[in-house]
């Protein structure tokens, strides 16, 4: 079903003696709300799989109290950490790419870690590659495995193959890793790490990016987050319209579900486009994902692949979401949805 395809040195730079020398890694962290994202959290659990010795130190960037209680709860949310660093500034109220990427450059320089990892997700996809240019490497993508301190795994081809990365390059060897492939333990129990300031005073105060925040928007739901749910319901194309949309969000009421869309539905303005699930859009691993009117396009099926179990709702026998299925009911889902609806006692 999925093969593997090892190269013997996909990335080629001078040294390959460098990384070998010492290890120590550096987290670039995301917080909201006074605490660190569970995404990031999973970052720090794959940098335990860098090196059993390794060195830990996470990295936040912001302004106000909210930073504050976010170094408080970095220090104490994984035992693995051996340190915090806070960059407390106004030029980081907002994790523009530019700025962060240039703070990335800074913290390098004087800690000179083997390893900057991050999570696959907007915030690290956003930020890796610009720190990566000015630090003059290239970055490793969507690791779901580390091997070794050099050696990493990434899926291909829309998740259908797997390849064997060797890096051979230059200090720092920077990765962004999904989260879905390290999981965190729940009880994690950790002694409080030190929290350092860094020296912002030789940060370029003259730069100037070339991109400025404007507004953010969020979807207010009581409705688990979509990365981290449990249990994920996601509507296609073949629900025809926002208005029908609505009796997937009622089912994911009762079963306390995240609510997810194909890029179809998505496009066809049915939803916003931050519940898009696939390839181009968020990577979830469920205990349980239900899929109605989803044909199951490859773009699709690479972001659901590590779901545990897979229900397929579709009239049309034949629909690929049927090959990767653990369950599946050929039928219509204007008549299975209100059925479900109907049966289904209402969430304590």
């Amino acid at each position: 079903m999925i093969g593997a395809i090892k190269t013997t040195s996909l990335l080629r730079f001078s040294s390959v003696t460098s990384i070998s020398r010492s290890i120590s890694t550096l987290i670039l962290a995301e917080h909201d709300g006074g605490a660190i994202k569970s995404q990031s959290i999973s970052a720090v659990e794959a940098a335990k799989s860098v090196d059993k010795q390794t060195s830990i130190s996470l990295l936040l960037a912001g302004s106000g109290p909210s930073l504050q209680q976010a170094a408080a709860h970095a220090a104490s949310c994984h035992p693995s950490i051996s340190q915090v660093l806070v960059a407390d500034s106004d030029k980081f109220t907002h994790p523009l790419a530019e700025t962060w990427a240039r703070l990335v450059q800074l913290v390098q320089q004087k800690g000179e870690y083997s390893h900057i990892i991050t999570a696959s997700n907007s915030f690290g996809k956003n930020i890796l590659p610009r720190a990566a240019a000015l630090l003059d490497v290239s970055p490793i993508t969507d690791v779901i495995a580390i091997s070794s301190s050099n050696q990493f795994v990434r899926p291909i081809y829309a998740g259908n193959a797997l390849c064997t990365v060797r890096y051979s390059g230059s200090n720092p060897c920077m990765l962004s890793v999904r989260s879905t492939s390290f999981a965190v333990s729940v009880d994690l129990k950790s002694n409080e790490a030190p929290i350092s300031q860094v020296d912002l005073s030789t940060f370029d105060e003259d730069f100037v990016g070339k991109s400025r925040y404007i507004n953010h928007t969020a979807q207010v739901t009581e409705r688990p987050d979509l990365g981290n749910a449990q249990v994920v319901i996601t509507g296609g194309r073949a629900l025809k319209s926002a208005e029908n949309f609505k009796m997937i969000e009622k089912l994911a009421e009762k079963l306390g579900a995240a609510v997810g869309a194909t890029r179809a539905a998505v496009d066809a303005g049915f939803v916003p486009n931050d519940l898009q699930v696939g390839q181009t859009g968020k990577i979830v691993a469920p205990k349980l994902y239900m899929a109605f009117g989803v044909s199951g396009a490859i773009q699709h099926l690479a972001g659901i692949r590590d779901s545990k179990v897979i229900v397929a709702v579709n009239k049309d026998a034949d629909a690929p979401i049927f090959q990767v299925a653990d369950y599946g009911l050929v039928g219509d889902l204007f008549e299975v949805i209100p059925e479900l609806l109907e049966k289904l006692p209402e969430k304590k």
